[in-house]
């Protein structure tokens, strides 16, 4: 107890005398010194948003994701409502938009459809074709029908990564699985900047579809979407990535960067372009 009580002692005025000096020379040195560096994080000045830093310059592509959850006794039935009603307004000159693929989910959020549509010429022709559409008795109707069929909807509206192709229509019979990527804010330049090397070790079999991120709806979001002959063929190709060099260092770097990632496979419906 004695030892204690003569430690406590000589601990008590050499904390005194440390922050003391401490207090000197923080006065002496201003606001910018070391100490207040380590509590501190310096930003350092970016000069444009990330959308302009990672999306694709040379086209002005805004694509729009749609999650629909189907009530399990009207799947069907709204499987055919949209394959009635979606491939015409993708077919029509006077609507900029395509429909990139459309599918339901087979593993993951079970009775679920996925609409992936692109708008050429960005926000304006997300206006015209919203507005046209209000005008359109054929989709008013559509949408009052499928609304019956809901339990819920949500969507996204996305850019395209600059490292990845296009999506364009593709001969199947394929599986695609849509892998989701919460990211921790702030950190959407340094996914990028991995991937960008990245998709070089992945599209050595062509499975790379797209890859997009958010910028309306869940923020920080990043979609990659692949297409597989099956599940087996998904596995093959994953397992492989891990023989080439590199892959190894993407996904050591690129885990700590999310914060929660979801995988979902996808059935194509019969008009989809992506098959």
């Amino acid at each position: 107890m004695l030892c204690s009580q003569r430690n406590a002692g000589c601990v008590q005025p050499f904390f005194f005398f440390f922050f003391k000096s401490l207090h000197r020379s923080l006065s002496n040195v201003g606001d910018e010194s070391w100490f207040k560096s380590l509590f501190v994080r310096k930003v350092i000045p970016r000069k444009d948003a990330h959308s302009h830093l990672l999306a694709k310059k040379e086209d002005n592509n805004l694509y729009k994701i749609q999650f629909h959850n189907v009530k399990p006794e009207c799947l069907d039935a709204y499987n055919e409502l949209c394959e009635d009603v979606l491939p015409s307004i993708h077919a029509d000159p006077e609507y900029p938009c395509e429909l990139v693929g459309t599918w339901n989910t087979w593993y993951g959020e079970q009775d679920q459809a996925v609409h992936l549509w692109r708008y050429r010429g960005g926000y304006p022709a997300l206006t015209e074709v919203m507005n046209k559409l209000r005008q359109n008795k054929k989709f008013m109707d559509y949408r009052n029908e499928r609304g019956k069929m809901l339990l819920s909807r949500r969507n996204q509206l996305l850019l395209e990564f600059s490292f990845w192709n296009e999506p364009v229509p593709r001969p199947g019979p394929n599986i695609y699985e849509l892998r989701s990527y919460q990211l921790r804010p702030g950190t959407m330049i340094e996914w990028g900047n991995y991937w960008a090397r990245a998709i070089e070790i992945r599209q050595q079999n062509h499975e790379a579809v797209g890859g997009f991120f958010s910028q309306i709806g869940s923020l920080y979001t990043v979609h990659h979407l692949w297409a597989y002959k099956d599940l087996q063929s998904r596995e093959d190709i994953r397992n492989a990535a891990w023989q080439r060099e590199g892959w190894d260092e993407v996904v050591y770097y690129t885990v700590p960067l999310i914060q929660h990632m979801e995988s979902r496979i996808m059935i194509p419906m019969k008009t989809s372009p992506l098959k």
